[in-house]
């Protein structure tokens, strides 16, 4: 880049600082208005991309039994049975309570579960509970005795252990979905409030999908809320520290201020919606938009130092730092906006936003941080006279122990590589919110002491209208769920043919040697429709039959599995139907298994976006450098940051989900800035005439100060994202901190001794 005209657009911006001001605020404050619609959902469907194939199988699903918005409440008394006059008193009163609830279409509970009998030539169909409190003591040992032997009942809406019932409830959400999660759950948890002061000797806990929304809305909002002021408290405090200059800290956050304004700004008049998985753009804007104001701040300081004036060390600065800067933010650009590729559109949003707002701090640090320095009064820092600096002393260690280091780094990197191969790509939805949410927490109690809330959701077709009472389907449906049924990863299984078993021993006066299916289809067509005219409102089949009576529905709950596992359950379900029903082969369907799919095809989808990123900006070093060995030098030190971390992270955790998967892209994006100061510093020297262990001492000389700083600054707001409650975002936090320490060590250690051990070039 032409010297002499980085030279008059810093005299400009200078001589014009005022204006500069003037415009910059009307720029910012103009956009930076847009912040008001920035919306966050509470929605977790906005994870997914619309042309997710499990997804859209969902949706289809729901079109045919019913939308999956559901909450189920665990009722627990904290000592002896559920079956208990006081507790089944509770239990009747919230399932009336639960029936008012906003948007309520269907209520399921141990008191109004529709108990089948056959008296005489009749067929009774009525709740299991009526009127709780007035139960005799026989009349409570049949409720036990039919809860805990029906199919449908035990492991689902009381515990095979007596000790806790459950409560469904299924919503009809409309137009407004955000605003109506929040006032179900407001209503939901007003009603657990009243509950437990009327019986305090009973434990409530509130779980289900519409729970989750509001848990992720609280999430997001609670990111957004607390991690932002304590990131810009850190990068006030570390630039301060290692800066050694208030004015100069002061002048690095009025640009990140700007940055970080005018980036929600913009996100807010594109109307972008936050949620857990990208609600820290404006963290990860402010933190890597500082590395470029860092250089410029550092460098004015030391020409001060050196005794120049203040407007000649700011023109200075913007002459070194002008191309750097503009190079290390078009790299950074194109690592986070290759999430482009993600399947996720969440990460999509991130990636853009933060690729506009490093565009931001670029032009704000060569405009506005050289204005506002002109203006300061910077003084000069006190200058080290006695002996060489330290990291003068760590370029002289370097050039020493440049073969030791070498090896050492080497074997080291090699050794942390191979924690990769114990890493499995992978996740639970159910443990993304950590202990501090009330969701997680109950939702780990009603795991453990009810039932699953994974499932995985069959439509089973018969192959024609009214098929569904075919012997031959029935059997078949019934082979499948006790397939299930023997899995040890099942919990529990809701079949159709359970039901037509129950009415044909009802049929038949109740007798246990008729609990098995009619062998005549007209007559399960029969029992079908008597029992469907004897259902009470709201209790209807029509969330486990279609409309045609072509097909049903079976639901299978889950223990608590990893993505992975449940895919595997799932092929193994597949496989056996296609061995044994293959009438009824089809894939299975659900909020678990749509999340279960989902890192892997982010995965899938972001090597595409992340090789294509790193060869990108491969051609782009190569070509700025001007040589294909440096170029291709310039990669060590940032793609084996990456490879080590997650290896590390392999030999420490074991798994990661969607946090790898767009891991690599992001850190290889920021980790390749320090390698860019690093080897312009180092080439300018060696076409200064230096030979390559001079050249590495002027590197350190010149910037290792600054790129220190950057990587304190980068790491530690990073790290913040560590105190998140959202699994997503602590984890892709804690790893590109580790790998932007681990690319400092690599900048430090392994590309000094491989420039002179390859650039064998003299002056």
């Amino acid at each position: 880049m032409n010297t002499a005209v980085i030279d008059r657009f810093a005299v400009t911006i200078l001589r014009h600082r005022w204006v500069v001001f003037v415009i910059a605020a009307l720029v910012m404050l103009g956009v930076s208005a847009g912040a008001v619609f920035v919306g966050v959902t509470n929605d977790y469907r906005s994870l997914f991309d619309k042309d997710n194939p499990q997804l859209a199988a969902l949706n289809t699903l729901e079109a045919t039994y019913g939308a999956s918005n559901r909450a189920l409440i665990a009722i627990a008394p904290q000592k002896g049975s559920v079956f208990t006059r006081d507790t089944l008193r509770a239990v009747e009163e919230l399932t009336e309570a639960a029936w008012k609830a906003p948007y309520s279409t269907r209520v399921d509970s141990l008191t109004n579960y529709s108990h089948s009998r056959a008296s005489g030539d009749d067929l009774i169909v009525a709740p299991l509970v009526e009127d709780a409190g007035a139960l005799t003591d026989v009349e409570l040992g049949r409720v036990r005795d039919v809860a805990l032997n029906a199919i449908e009942v035990a492991g689902r809406l009381a515990s095979r252990d007596e000790k806790v019932a459950g409560l469904v409830i299924s919503f009809a959400l409309g137009d407004n979905p955000d605003a109506e999660v929040v006032e179900i759950t407001d209503y939901l948890n007003g009603l657990l409030d009243e509950e437990r002061a009327k019986n305090p000797e009973i434990a409530y806990y509130l779980t289900g999908d519409v729970p989750l929304n509001r848990a992720f809305a609280d999430a997001t909002r609670g990111d957004l809320e607390t991690l932002v002021p304590v990131v810009f408290a850190i990068i006030a405090a570390v630039s301060a520290l290692l800066l050694r200059s208030f004015l100069g800290m002061a002048a690095l956050v009025a640009v990140l201020i700007f940055t970080v304004n005018t980036t929600v700004g913009f996100a807010g008049w594109l109307g972008t919606v936050f949620n857990p998985a990208n609600s820290g753009v404006p963290i990860i804007v402010m933190t890597v938009a500082v590395a470029h104001s860092v250089h410029i701040v550092e460098t004015t300081l030391a020409g001060i130092g050196r005794g120049l004036d203040r407007h000649a060390a700011i023109v200075e600065s913007i002459r070194v730092n002008a191309w750097p800067v503009f190079l290390t933010s078009l790299t950074t650009a194109i690592g986070f906006m290759s999430l482009n590729a993600s399947d996720s559109p969440p990460f999509r949003v991130l990636g853009n936003l933060v690729a506009f707002g490093v565009f931001c701090a670029f032009v704000y640090s060569l405009t506005l941080l050289p204005a506002l320095l002109s203006v300061l009064p910077l003084r000069r820092r006190a200058v080290r006279t006695t002996g060489p600096s330290f990291f003068d002393r760590i370029g002289d260690f370097v050039v020493r122990r440049r073969v030791i280091l070498l090896c050492s780094f080497t074997i080291m990197a090699v050794v942390l590589v191979t924690g990769i191969i114990r890493l499995e790509f992978t996740d639970n939805w159910t443990k993304y919110l950590s202990e501090r949410y009330e969701f997680r927490r109950d939702t780990d109690f009603v795991i453990d002491n009810l039932t699953g809330v994974e499932t995985l959701e069959y439509s089973l077709d018969s192959g024609s209208e009214g098929g569904i009472t075919d012997p031959d389907y029935l059997r078949e449906v019934e082979a499948f769920a006790e397939w299930f049924r023997m899995q040890p990863e099942v919990s529990h299984v809701q079949a159709f043919p359970d039901i037509m078993k129950r009415l044909n021993k009802n049929m038949h006066g109740d007798a246990s040697e008729f609990y098995r299916l009619p062998d005549d289809p007209a007559l399960s067509s029969q029992y079908l429709l008597l029992y469907e005219l004897s259902l009470p409102f709201g209790r209807d089949l029509n969330n486990r039959i279609n409309i045609e009576k072509s097909a049903t529905r079976m639901t299978v709950v889950m223990r608590s599995l990893s993505s992975q596992a449940q895919r595997e359950l799932n092929a193994r379900a597949l496989g056996w139907l296609r061995a044994n029903a293959p009438d009824l082969a089809t894939e299975a369907s659900g909020v678990s298994i749509v999340f279960a799919h989902l890192s892997q095809r982010n995965i899938r989808s972001m090597l595409t976006g992340t090789i294509a990123a790193m060869a990108l900006i491969s051609l782009i070093l190569v070509f700025v450098f001007k040589s294909l060995r440096v170029g291709l030098i310039s990669l060590v030190p940032n793609f084996i940051p990456a490879a080590m971390s997650l290896g590390l992270w392999g030999f420490m955790v074991g798994r990661v989900g969607l946090a790898g998967s767009v891991m690599t892209a992001i850190a290889f994006g920021i980790v390749v800035d320090d390698t860019i100061h690093f080897l312009t510093t180092y080439l300018k020297a060696r076409r200064n005439g230096k030979d390559a262990a001079d050249a590495v001492r002027s590197a350190f000389h010149t910037v290792g100060h600054a790129l220190w700083t950057t990587t304190a600054v980068l790491a530690l707001g990073f790290l913040v994202f560590a105190s998140s409650g959202f699994e997503i975002s602590w984890a892709l936090g804690l790893l590109v901190a580790l790998t932007i320490v681990l690319a400092l060590l690599a900048d430090f250690l392994l590309l000094p001794p491989l420039l002179m051990a390859l650039d064998r070039k003299k002056s």
